[in-house]
C-alpha cells in the first residue's frame, strides 16, 4: 500500500515549480499580518473554559496541549468515519470532483480512533493558520501542497513519512480508507508543546436573535449533499447525507451545537489532484463574504471577515455586532460561491 501511495505522489508532483511562488506570497502575507485581540469566551458556570468550544474545561483546567488537526475523508466509501464526535471544531472543505474532506480539530477532548486519514490540500494552510501553531496529521499530499505546509504556521505531521509510527491500519477497511490514529498518539509526537490555542470564536449562553429554521441544505455535489436538521430534543443540529442520517462508526449521528457557513470565492489549479485531470480547489479564506450561523434552532446572517491568515475569522451580524456561538462543538462549512445554500422554516 505504501509503495502505491509513494508512486502516486511522485506522479502528481508536476506543480512543484509553482509552489515556490505561492509559498513566498503566503510567507509575505503572514509576515505583514497583525495579531488582533483574541475573541472573548464566556460560559456558564464561570471558570476555565475550552478555547475552541466555550464549554467548561474538563476537571476545571484547560488541557496543556496544542490544537490537533487530523485530515479525514468524507467520500461515501470512507464512511462511517471515527472520532468526529470528539472534535471541538470540524472544517468541511470542497476538494476536486465536487467531494469534500474534513479537518477535525481536537483540544479539550480525546478520541481513541480518528479516521480514516487522508491527504492534505492547499486550503488546509488557510484553515489551520488561525489555530496557534497546531499539530496537523495527514497522509501526504502533492509536492506543492507539502511545500506550503512546511512553510506554514503549523507542525507538519505526515503519516506517510515523519509520523508513520502513529498509524493503525484497520483490517476491516481497504486502502486508501484504512489508516487511523488516536489523539493520544498524535499529541505524543510533540509532548513538549503544552500551549493551548487562542480562541477563534466568541461564545455566549444568551438566546440568539435570528430566523427560526428547521434545516439548511448545502449541495456540494451528488456524493456530498449535506443537510443540517435542527433537533429541539437534542438541542443540536443533526447532519444528513443525501437525506440519510450521517452516522459514525460508534453508532452516533454527526451533530453540532453550531454550524458556521462561510461562502468563499473559489478558483481552480494550477496543480492537478487525484489523477490526470482534477485541478486543485483554491478557496479564498481571507477578506470577507456571506455568512450564515446556525445555533439554537435559528439562523443568523451576516458576513465573515478575516484580514490576514494569522487573524481569527470574525463572524459579524448584519447590524455590525459580533455573532456569539453557543458553547459546544462547531462545524465550519466552506462553501464555494457557485453553490446555492437553502434553508427551510
Amino acid at each position: 500500500m505504501w509503495l502505491v501511495v509513494a508512486i502516486a505522489l511522485i506522479v502528481l508532483g508536476a506543480g512543484t515549480g509553482v509552489a515556490l511562488a505561492v509559498a513566498i506570497r503566503h510567507k509575505a502575507k503572514t509576515a505583514s499580518s497583525h495579531i488582533p485581540p483574541a475573541p472573548t469566551t464566556t460560559a456558564t458556570p464561570q471558570g476555565p473554559v475550552c478555547p475552541l468550544t466555550g464549554t467548561p474545561a474538563p476537571g476545571g483546567q484547560v488541557p496543556q496541549r496544542p490544537a490537533l488537526a487530523i485530515k479525514v475523508d468524507n467520500y461515501p466509501t470512507a464512511r462511517p468515519q471515527s472520532g468526529l464526535d470528539k472534535a471541538d471544531i470540524v472544517f468541511e472543505e470542497p476538494v476536486e470532483g465536487g467531494i469534500t474532506r474534513l479537518v477535525a480539530v481536537f483540544q479539550c477532548q480525546e478520541a481513541s480512533s480518528v479516521g480514516d486519514i487522508r491527504s492534505a490540500r492547499a486550503v488546509d494552510v488557510q484553515i489551520l493558520d488561525e489555530l496557534s501553531d497546531p499539530l496537523f496529521v495527514h497522509a501526504g499530499g502533492i509536492p506543492p501542497v507539502i511545500d506550503l505546509l512546511d512553510q506554514a504556521n503549523l507542525q507538519n505531521e505526515d503519516v506517510l513519512s515523519n509520523a508513520s509510527s502513529i498509524v493503525t491500519v484497520n483490517p476491516n477497511r481497504v486502502a486508501p480508507y484504512a489508516m487511523y490514529t488516536s489523539t493520544e498518539q498524535a499529541w505524543a509526537l510533540n509532548p513538549s508543546d503544552a500551549t493551548p490555542p487562542a480562541p477563534i470564536f466568541s461564545y455566549s449562553t444568551a438566546a440568539p436573535t435570528g430566523a427560526n429554521i428547521s434545516s439548511l441544505n448545502i449541495p456540494f455535489s451528488g456524493t456530498n449533499d449535506d443537510t443540517w436538521v435542527w433537533s429541539s430534543s437534542a438541542d443540536k443540529w443533526m447532519l444528513e447525507f443525501s437525506g440519510q442520517p450521517a452516522m459514525l462508526a460508534d453508532g452516533n449521528q454527526i451533530s453540532a451545537s453550531n454550524v458556521v457557513v462561510q461562502t468563499v470565492s473559489v478558483t481552480y489549479g494550477p496543480w492537478i489532484e487525484s489523477g490526470c485531470c482534477s485541478l486543485e480547489v483554491q478557496s479564498k479564506m481571507t477578506g470577507s463574504g456571506p455568512l450564515r450561523v446556525l445555533r439554537n434552532g435559528v439562523e443568523i446572517t451576516g458576513t465573515w471577515q478575516r484580514a490576514a491568515l494569522s487573524d481569527p475569522t470574525s463572524l459579524v451580524a448584519s447590524n455590525g455586532s459580533t455573532i456569539d456561538l453557543a458553547p459546544g462543538n462547531t462545524w465550519v462549512e466552506i462553501v464555494p460561491d457557485s453553490i446555492s445554500v437553502t434553508a427551510a422554516s
